[in-house]
């Protein structure tokens, strides 16, 4: 090797690097030059010297840094195989380099030190402590040369801890003997640190104002900057002893550097890390020390600093750090008070306390916000909910909670400070939108704790604000509301009052109620405040919805004073029929149908919570109702039923059963009279009557005033509404005794289980036969010669709802739309809506069928038949939005609901084709997704073909997930039920993951998972679509079904005689599964564990096994042998369950799916050293230690 080869090649080199990076070069130039590039660093001799002579000075910082990386590639690949000296000779260049080859520091470029620090760590990670001993030695000799030389120290100290303790990116023993090695010195490494960080901010701070000095003190702010980010990498492992050393002289020094400017944010970030430490309390203890007046008097100076300097992005994100600061330190209060430890309520509380509010009283949002938790866990602590001056603070934080619930501080809006602060933080209104939800709902949960210990309080400032909501001017703000002249939008001031003071009143009476006891109960007040709310008169909907939440929160007083039932009825039956015109014949806003849905729900309410309250007043309820009705369009069908659902309530509480059945049978009449007409039969018996019946066979002219059929769908409508309020809420009484005595109570099952009748059964069921013509007639709707029949204006009919496929997609709604525009647009809309939903009830309908008429219901001649001809008849073509909720709303409350007497009649016929179509149906769906992904073909004939595919895609996703969460209820734990029902939107894709999973080792199947499974049409589809469906390209779906369901169901089948062929395919899924979904945590390790209880359970009566293990790429066989061998002998010690599942991990890793970034990876090969632990420690400056070969010499690097 010449130096005229390696300066010919480095010419080379520098010309392609240039154009690399020469964004004129063409695309076919650039390619090769970055092949000749990467060729070079694969394959040349003599990379060492060609890298050190591009990273010198002269070069440009492109070449230099180019130069580097050629260094860091020998270092991270080459290096198991270069000779001895070749190392010794790289590493002393590399430190040669951050000794005098780098620029000073303040010219210097930052990635070229990054990369400079990474070489150094790739070494130490080979090398070190047995082969280089005294590398921490060097760094502290380098660290002297001046603040050049320590501030890449700095760089070289905090990558090493971020690889090895953080990222952990090395081989286990490596990493142990590294982190052991540095935890024995750190008592040295952190001296070196506060040692480093004190000098250089003496220096910064006596330089800073010398303009002479100005580049020396911007060299030691930089080192003092470079040791805080560093002390932030250990401070979070490393022993609290080290943290709070020497008097916690580092909390101390943090404290001081937060009037720092240039230094606070890395200084609060550390002390933020340090505070929030875990661990135990004893070793905490020492952390009140920041409860200190020196430390408190730091923490609430810089915070007034930072505050007053106005909105600087800067001092705002170090504002944000300081109130984490506060939230920690008060976390840990609550954590050592009352604990073993001895901690007294500091002395300082009240200033914290006082320092703590100017947060929650911020015009930011996000600060407000942040504050929330600590508040809980302070109001809840039992120690401190009891100290005077929490309590003093309780009035303080609900007089700030008046003023935070108020919705401003939209980033596109100026009309609030909070506004400016909103721009740092969210991206568009809806995101801000978003999370004001969520602070408010939180603020809600914190005020009710706040309410507990004060209870009165809060009541008195809800009052005040609601009598100052009553009589404020309307104020409507520049946005007029769609709705009608002078009204409010939902950004008016004062519908922005009326919403947060509404909000408050409900959080803190309803905690009044709950606290406080019956006779202390502030009841004249409640009712004069009642008396007002229902006084006031108001034409605008959003008010109004506000002024009707407020009677629901104040009617709890109404208990005490029945007299003033009535006048609340009346407030709320004249909401129900509100208008904003009277007589408009434009379509009603979605603010004017809230209103109106508002008073039904809260009249409902009234009647489920408070019935015997009602029941005195049933026939002026009956009367008013009676009244609304007989106008037939008057209400929407909705309202009709919600109001009847109201009545039917109250009729429970008449414990009769005779009189409540004559009551449901007049009020049902009409409904009978009109659902079992001979039109009516026809109209639902036919598709091609219904869709003539139902106008969706028209062409309409005008789509959003001309609508000749509603009539007809309303008719439909109120019918199947009617049939499903009844069956929801007509009950028995809840105690046996009352249940005797009115004639609910028929006896019991076999079982134990007590029978009642329900009064609405003879009712519902007289009416049974038309509703299954109806699903029929829908569901065969959908097959191609009756969608050929629909109109051209109802072509899309039986489309979904914008409004759901936003949900699904996840899109945001615009925020004013929601408010402001008609319910429907258009007829097409009207129409869409009409079908959803007829659909949807009709499924409730069977969904609650059972749970209400119980017996009557399963024992409906030939039901399982019956229910097969209709609900689920033409499944092909109905599409998967449909199919979704049937499963959900009719399939999962039927199965769950049914009596085990039921199974063999009614649940498992049913349940058998069932799944096996399903299973039909998500495997080609998810066939036709793979191909696609495969395939990608450029088809843009559709309107927007992306989003459909996404649409449809992400449909499959959902259905999989109904069907699998049917499945697992069905067959093992009753668990699944709450877990589903609570989600809160269709789309949650980024549902947390937990990452360590064994499933509950009690997972035993139901008696109805036994039942399925005895059935072989039943158990194979059940098996099958379980297994398959591990390689579905969904997580979620995958996740749950590893862990609640897979084992399960194969645990039944063992004692069995399993077809070889069948137990590899069950094994051989699995495996499939880890190549789809290794890449991620949770469903890598439910796999590997639900692979490993298969070999394990399976592989001594099945050698094929071993032959599908034989098949994984990279599979070390001789490691396989030793797995099997200890596995099938039963005589040997058993090893450790963890130890056996981690073979076997590591078996099958070459199965295990890999993120794509790591896919094409060039493996990096770490080699282990001699072991450092297992002898007596000898010292390590003087041991003798061995290389692999066992050859004997000193240390490879000598200093």
């Amino acid at each position: 090797m010449s130096a005229e080869q390696v300066s010919g090649l480095c010419e080379q080199l520098v010309k392609a690097v240039t154009v690399i990076m020469d964004p004129a070069s063409t695309q076919r130039y650039r390619l090769e030059a970055l092949k000749f590039c990467e060729e070079f660093k694969e394959k040349c001799p003599i990379c060492v010297p060609c890298g050190l002579k591009l990273a010198e000075k002269t070069q440009t910082a492109i070449v230099r840094h180019f130069g580097l990386q050629i260094l860091e590639h020998v270092v991270k690949y080459p290096w198991n195989n270069m000779p001895r000296l070749e190392k010794v000779y790289l590493k002393n260049n590399v430190m040669g380099l951050i000794s005098s080859g780098t620029q000073s520091i303040l010219e210097e470029e930052s990635h070229i030190k990054d990369v400079l620090s990474r070489i150094v760590v790739e070494m130490i990670k080979r090398e070190w402590p047995q082969h280089w001993p005294d590398m921490l030695k060097e760094l502290d000799t380098l660290s002297k040369q001046g603040e050049t030389q320590t501030e890449l120290v700095m760089f070289i100290l905090l990558r090493l801890a971020e690889d090895v303790v953080t990222f952990q990116t090395l081989p286990t023993q490596r990493r142990r003997d590294i982190q052991q090695t540095l935890t024995q010195n750190m008592e040295k490494i952190f001296s070196f640190l506060l040692t480093a960080l004190q000098q250089n901010v003496n220096k910064y701070r006596l330089m800073k104002t010398d303009l002479a000095q100005e580049p020396k003190a911007q060299a030691n702010c930089r080192v003092g900057i470079a040791a805080l980010n560093t002390l932030a990498g250990y401070i979070d492992w490393v022993a609290l002893s080290h943290i709070t050393a020497d008097n916690c002289k580092l909390l101390e020094m943090l404290c001081l550097l937060l009037n720092e400017p240039e230094l606070q944010v890395g200084a609060a970030e550390c002390l933020l890390i340090a505070v929030s430490r875990k661990g135990k309390l004893e070793d905490r203890k020492p952390l009140m020390v920041l409860f200190g007046d020196v430390a408190m008097h730091c923490i609430l100076s810089a915070a007034q600093t930072a505050d007053g300097e106005g909105l600087v992005e800067k001092h705002y994100v170090f504002l944000k750090r300081l109130c984490q600061v506060l939230c920690a330190l008060g976390s840990q209060l609550c954590a050592l008070l009352g604990s073993d430890c001895n901690v007294e309520t500091p002395a300082n509380f009240g200033k914290y306390l006082e320092s703590f509010l100017a947060f929650t009283t911020h015009p930011s949002q996000f600060l407000r916000s942040s504050t929330q938790i600590t508040w809980g866990a302070l109001f809840r602590h039992e120690v401190l909910s009891r100290d005077p001056l929490l309590l003093a603070v309780v009035p303080k934080y609900l007089r700030a909670s008046m003023t935070n619930l108020v919705k401003v501080g939209f980033p596109s809006k100026a009309d609030s400070p909070s506004c400016e602060y909103s721009r740092f933080d969210f991206d568009s209104d809806e995101d801000f939108n978003a999370f004001f939800n969520s602070f408010r709902a939180q603020q809600g949960e914190v005020m009710r704790m706040a309410c507990r210990l004060d209870p009165l309080t809060g009541f008195q400032m809800a009052g005040e604000w609601l009598k100052y909501q009553l009589t404020a001017p309307v104020d409507t703000g520049p946005t007029n509301s769609k709705t009608g002249e002078g009204l409010c939008s939902i950004f008016s001031p004062s519908f922005v009052q009326w919403d947060a003071m509404t909000f408050f009143s409900e959080s803190v009476i309803s905690q009044m109620f709950r606290t406080m006891d019956k006779d202390e109960i502030p009841v004249n007040d409640g009712i004069d405040l009642l008396q007002l709310v229902l006084n006031f008169e108001t034409k605008d909907p959003l008010i109004l919805s506000c002024v009707l939440t407020n009677v629901s929160a104040l009617f709890p007083f109404v208990t005490y004073r029945p007299e003033y039932l009535p006048q609340v009825l009346s407030k709320l039956f004249a909401s129900v029929t509100f208008e904003v015109v009277e007589e408009s014949k434009a379509p009603r806003t979605r603010a004017v149908k809230n209103v109106r849905r508002h008073a039904c729900s809260s009249i409902i309410k009234m009647c489920r919570d408070y019935p015997q309250l009602v029941l005195p007043n049933f026939e002026m309820l009956y009367n008013h109702v009676k009244q609304l009705l007989s106008n037939e369009l008057l209400l929407t069908q909705m309202e009709k039923c919600a109001l009847m659902e109201a009545l039917v309530l109250i009729s429970n509480q008449f414990k009769d059963y005779e009189r409540q059945k004559a009551f449901l049978e007049e009020l049902m009449a009409p409904v009978a009279g009109l659902w079992l007409s001979p039109e009516m039969q026809r109209v639902l018996s036919d598709p091609e009557a219904f869709i003539s019946y139902v106008g969706a066979d028209n062409k309409i002219s005008d789509p959003v005033l001309e609508d000749p059929s509603g009539l007809n769908r309303s008719r439909i409508s109120f019918c199947v509404y009617t049939i499903l309020g009844v069956v929801k809420r007509a009950r028995w009484p809840a105690a046996t005794e009352e249940a005797k005595a009115g004639g609910f109570f028929l006896g019991y099952l076999p079982s134990g289980t007590p029978m009642y009748r329900n009064p609405c059964t003879e009712q519902v069921l007289k009416l049974f036969d038309n509703l299954l013509a109806l699903i029929r007639t829908h569901n065969n709707l959908y097959m191609p010669e009756m969608v050929a029949r629909l109109g051209d204006t109802f072509a899309k009919a039986l489309d979904m709802l914008e409004v759901e496929k936003n949900a699904i997609l996840g899109l945001p709604q615009p925020l004013l739309e929601l408010y402001d525009s008609p319910v429907y647009k258009t007829v097409l809309e009207r129409m869409q809506g009409f079908f959803c939903t007829l659909y949807d009830n009709c499924f409730h309908i069977l969904g609650n069928a059972g749970p209400s008429m119980q017996q009557d219901f399963y024992t409906v001649e030939g039901l399982a038949t019956q229910l097969l001809s209709s609900a689920f008849n033409n499944l092909n073509n109905i599409p998967d939005y449909r199919l979704r909720p049937m499963l959900r709303v009719f399939v999962k409350p039927l199965v769950l609901s049914c009596p085990a007497e039921y199974y063999e009649t009614l649940v498992c016929p049913m349940l058998g084709p069932l799944f096996t179509y399903l299973h039909m149906r998500l495997s080609q769906k998810w066939q036709v997704i793979n191909q696609r992904s495969m395939l990608c073909e450029d088809d843009a004939a559709d309107d927007n073909p992306e989003s459909q595919e996404m649409l449809e895609e992400q449909l499959v996703r959902l259905l999989t997930r109904e069907v699998m969460d049917l499945a697992t209820v069905c067959c093992v734990s009753k668990k699944g039920v709450e877990q589903n029902t609570t989600a809160a939107v269709d789309g949650d894709d980024d549902e947390a993951m937990a990452t360590e999973v064994t499933p509950p080792a009690n997972a035993e199947l139901t008696e109805l998972g036994k039942c399925l499974m005895k059935q072989e049409d039943v158990c194979t589809a059940v098996l099958i679509t379980a297994y398959t469906s591990l390689s579905w390209k969904d997580t979620l779906s995958c996740q749950r079904t590893t862990t609640q369901l897979c084992w399960p169901l194969l645990k039944q089948v063992l004692p069995g005689n399993l077809l070889p062929d069948a137990v590899s395919w069950f094994f051989t899924s699995v495996l499939k599964g880890l190549q789809v979904h290794g890449q991620h945590d949770g469903c890598m390790a439910a796999l590997v564990h639900l692979a490993f209880q298969i070999y394990e359970a399976l592989r001594p009566r099945y050698g094929e096994l071993k032959a599908v293990m034989e098949q994984i790429p990279d599979i070390q066989l001789d490691s396989l042998e030793q797995f099997d061998s200890k596995l099938l002998n039963p005589t040997l010690q058993k090893v450790a369950d963890k130890r056996r599942k981690d073979h076997f991990k590591r078996l099958i890793s070459g199965c295990i799916g890999k993120p794509i970034g790591e896919q094409f990876r060039k493996e990096v090969h770490i080699r282990n050293l001699p072991s450092l632990f297992k002898k007596v420690k000898p010292s390590l400056e003087t041991d003798v230690l061995e290389n692999e070969d066992g050859e004997g010499f000193n240390v490879l690097f000598e200093p």
